[in-house]
């Protein structure tokens, strides 16, 4: 475990706040941890005072935790990102651990590899992004759910422990992302017991109480967004993030969109995991009482949730890539199964080393790349100079406005600043200073008099030009009385 821990460090933490935010996922939940952290956004942080969260907060409160264990009372893109790391190394943990005590001590490093050699997974790890926390929730309620499965086999010892565990995994995994965070965890448990037939396992995997609780910590933050009247958080939640993505209402992609990733995100592993999980149904076939079947049961299960998450997202309409990080705890089980148990037996004693040889090659290939690929990702798109510059002509107090941007999620964090959306005309803006792309001031310099540059363009792959328009007073009660406008 120390050694590959020590492995894991430098993977999700070297240089991980070096690359600038400029990413539109990342620097969204960026501009919500920055209102927690800085600005005492608590509960319901808005960005702008009008867009409500786009995730629960489970992510956001973590980046508030670990700030104030730091000392650390500004935002950058450290904090961003430490989140996701310490989910993916705490994920880590628990998967070569429930490995050590399933699959025995051989396979219990191979599981780990196999999480250090995934490019997503660590790629993941290092983004500041809710999705490594859901897959480490929903990593946490397969472990619990299967240490539950084998004390009631073994005759009970310990069941009480690991059904609030699995209860507790399953509520904390709604408040990562949502619904869906207990979804597959229980459809996948549901699976397992109706193939294997474990109809008394079902009706004690949940007590009436253990039952409540795990629904109270999974409801809470909605509860306290309906008693609190936030209503725009329970809309943009359950609404357009959970159900409207499902169903479409963002768009949608076509059902073989996740072949290429699911085969080619982490190559060879990635192609090694559908083989593993074929490997791992094949080799049940009876229904099982017995504790010694643990390793069994193991494989199958982690198997079944596998199949459980490709099928669920390939039914949604709208789909990402990240969608299919939960399941690399799951591939990093299966596969050190099938070395181990399949593998191995069948190929003779060298299948172990090679693989390992394999994964340590990997584990190189992903130190070395991935920061440069992040930098290299960012390159000159990052607004922290062009911010840097605005916010020193720009006095705290004084009226900034912005025109144009598409997508200004990455400026907006870098300002830390309150900021208004012109929408019209750009030639109608109030007295102040307004952010405009360069581009477009080309094309409305001549129709809006009165706007002078005075910045710009600013390096970066949007330059910007700072205008300014009449004399800029704070207290300007034209300016107080604008509604402000989110991103």
């Amino acid at each position: 475990m120390a050694a590959i821990i020590a492995l894991a460090a430098p993977l999700l933490f070297h240089r991980l706040g070096a690359a600038g935010v400029c990413s539109y996922n990342e620097a969204v939940e960026a501009l919500f941890v920055q209102q927690i952290v800085e600005h005492r956004g608590g509960l319901f942080p808005v960005e702008g005072e009008h867009q409500a969260m786009y995730k629960p907060p489970l992510f956001h409160w973590t980046a508030l935790a670990a700030d104030r264990l730091l000392g650390a009372g500004k935002v950058d893109a450290f904090n961003v990102r430490l989140p996701s790391a310490i989910y993916a190394l705490a994920c880590l943990i628990l998967i070569v651990g429930f490995s050590y005590s399933f699959l025995g001590a051989r396979a219990a490093p191979l599981s780990g590899l196999v999480l250090l050699a995934s490019y997503q997974y660590i790629s993941q790890g290092r983004f500041g992004r809710v999705d490594m926390a859901l897959s480490f929730c929903e990593a946490a309620a397969l472990a619990a759910f299967m240490c539950w499965l084998r004390a009631w086999r073994g005759g009970g010892a310990g069941m009480p422990y690991w059904r609030w565990l699995f209860a507790l995994a399953l509520g904390v995994g709604v408040l990562a992302k949502g619904p869906v965070g207990a979804l597959l965890p229980l459809a996948a448990a549901g699976v397992f017991v109706a193939v294997n037939r474990c109809w008394k396992a079902a009706r004690r995997v949940f007590t009436p109480a253990s039952a409540v609780f795990g629904a109270a910590v999974g409801a809470s933050w909605y509860a306290l967004c309906l008693i609190g009247g936030r209503y725009a958080f329970l809309s943009r939640q359950l609404g357009s993030e959970n159900f409207g993505r499902f169903l479409g209402a963002l768009g949608a992609m076509p059902p073989w969109y996740y072949v290429v990733p699911l085969l080619l995100n982490s190559v060879p592993l990635s192609l090694m995991a559908p083989l593993a999980v074929i490997a791992a149904i094949r080799a049940v076939r009876q229904p099982r009482e017995h504790a010694e079947d643990a390793v069994i049961d193991c494989a199958q299960f982690f198997a079944v949730f596998w199949l459980v998450t490709v099928a669920f997202f390939t039914l949604a309409a709208y789909k990402r890539r990240a969608y299919l990080l939960p399941l690399w705890p799951a591939n990093a089980v299966l596969i050190a199964w099938w070395i181990e148990y399949r593998l191995a037996p069948r190929w003779g004693p060298t299948v172990r080393p090679a693989f390992v040889a394999m994964c340590a090659a990997l584990i190189a290939v992903n130190l070395a790349i991935i920061p440069r690929q992040e930098a290299k990702t960012c390159g000159k798109g990052s607004f922290r100079e062009a911010a840097a510059q605005i916010n020193r002509i720009v006095g705290a107090d004084e009226p900034l406005f912005v025109y144009g941007m598409v997508d200004p999620a990455a400026m907006l964090f870098y300002l830390d600043r309150g900021v208004t959306f012109i929408h019209g005309e750009l030639g109608d803006a109030p007295p102040g200073y307004v952010i405009v792309p360069a581009a477009i001031w080309e094309h409305e310099r001549d129709r809006s008099p009165g706007l002078d540059p005075i910045l710009g363009p600013t390096s970066g792959a949007v330059p910007l030009i700072l205008l300014r328009h009449g004399r800029a007073y704070a207290q300007n009660r034209e300016i107080s009385a604008l509604p402000r406008h989110g991103f």
